[in-house]
């Protein structure tokens, strides 16, 4: 059933909205005060065509956008694009009752996202189609560095061997490294190892077990390099990480003593130690001992005491939070039962990175509730053209 109508305003997915009798329908790609023509069905509309064009409507970078399932926004223009992203921070802060404003919209696509997860096939390789199972068979995808250009290409390859399985893939220092995911039962490694020899890759791994190795791949963080741990935590884009960083070195200033939670390989624990003994915790081992290597490799850092430890299940108490300042860079599900603590502790000084701007939100309550003051919010936009933004903070009793 096709129908016509009028954009009302941007869901958080970046959909457009309109209401017909009533309800709400969520349209790609619409932008508010469009009159489009929509596919309904129930809910959700398919943009048929657009019979008045909003005018912050802009050409889209890439061919696919509009069939691939990968980016949102590409339709929008910069200042929409900016004030869409930047609501996505303010919104469930003002929801959580903290009224306050991103003070900087930082834009960190660098050079392109260095990794990435591509859909493998028999048939090819690439991202879903939009709300579909079907796959696109990418050529190039524009988002990505330079030195994952021949990811497709490697991702196909492997999906030509294996069958359906998904390829994560990561520019490092020494060439591409692969990972293979969800491969089908029974998919015999040693045959693999030819394949992934002829396709030059630094290193291969099926499910987690490395199967090839040819070069250790590693990442320049600051002074140090450090050994990439199998399925270990990296930010998108070389830039948003030195953005981060430099963030979070301001932030923390001239303290004497820094515990860096959630701390993964140490981008910045390994900057801060620079200046502060530095406690380093993470649930991810791997990590941990990638971090706890680096430092034993790199001059003139002050100590660094590394631990591996679930911060989810046993957060450093009050009582160990003998610190001037604690950075927390936790993964989408927050920080909740560490912040808890923090609030108790007698910490004065706290400042947090965060990737979901709706648990973050939920920390920061937390700690306003406690007596401290949300500070220097900024939003890193390193998720070129999706509905995905890094968000930082600092945190004062």
């Amino acid at each position: 059933m096709t129908i016509t109508a009028t954009i009302e305003s941007l869901g958080h997915k970046g959909e457009g909205v309109a209401l017909i009798d009533g309800k709400k329908v969520f349209v790609p790609f619409a932008l508010p005060g469009e009159v489009v023509d929509i596919r309904l069905d129930g809910d959700r509309g398919a943009l048929v065509g657009i019979k008045t064009p909003a005018p912050n409507r802009v050409e889209p970078l890439c061919p696919h956008f509009g069939i691939c399932g990968g980016c949102q926004l590409q339709h929008m223009d910069a200042q929409s694009y900016q004030a869409f992203k930047t609501g996505l921070v303010e919104a469930p802060l003002r929801h959580a009752g903290i009224d306050t404003q991103v003070e900087r919209f930082i834009i960190a696509h660098g050079t392109g996202r260095r990794r990435a997860t591509l859909h493998a096939r028999k048939t090819g390789a690439g991202y879903m189609q939009l709300r579909s199972h079907d796959l696109l068979d990418l050529d190039a995808c524009p988002i990505l560095v330079p030195e994952l250009r021949r990811a497709p290409d490697i991702a196909r390859a492997l999906g030509a061997a294996i069958g359906d399985c998904d390829i994560s893939v990561t520019a490092t220092n020494a060439g591409i490294d692969v990972g293979v995911r969800k491969a089908p039962k029974g998919v015999r490694a040693e045959k693999l190892v030819p394949l992934a020899n002829a396709l030059g890759v630094a290193r291969l791994a099926l499910d987690k077990e490395m199967i090839l190795l040819r070069q250790q791949p590693s990442v320049t963080m600051g002074a140090s390099e450090v050994d990439l741990p199998i399925g270990s935590f990296l930010q998108a884009t070389a830039e948003a990480e030195e953005v981060l960083a430099e963030y979070v070195l301001a932030a923390v200033g001239p303290a004497k003593s820094v515990a860096d939670l959630f701390c993964g390989i140490g981008p910045f624990a390994l900057r801060l130690a620079k200046r502060a003994p530095v406690y380093a915790a993470d649930s991810d081992r791997a990590g941990i001992a990638a971090l706890d290597k680096a430092v034993r490799h790199t001059k003139g850092l002050k100590a660094v005491t590394a631990k591996a430890r679930d911060l989810f299940r046993d957060p450093l108490t009050r009582f160990e939070l003998n610190f001037e300042t604690v950075v927390l860079d936790p993964p989408r599900a927050g920080a909740e039962a560490q912040v808890r603590e923090i609030a108790l502790s007698k910490v004065r000084h706290v400042v947090m990175v965060a990737c979901d701007p709706r648990t973050f939100a939920r920390d920061a309550a937390l700690l306003v509730q406690a007596g401290f003051s949300l500070n220097s919010l900024v939003a890193v936009d390193q998720f070129a053209w999706s509905t995905h933004v890094e968000l930082a903070a600092t945190f004062r009793r």
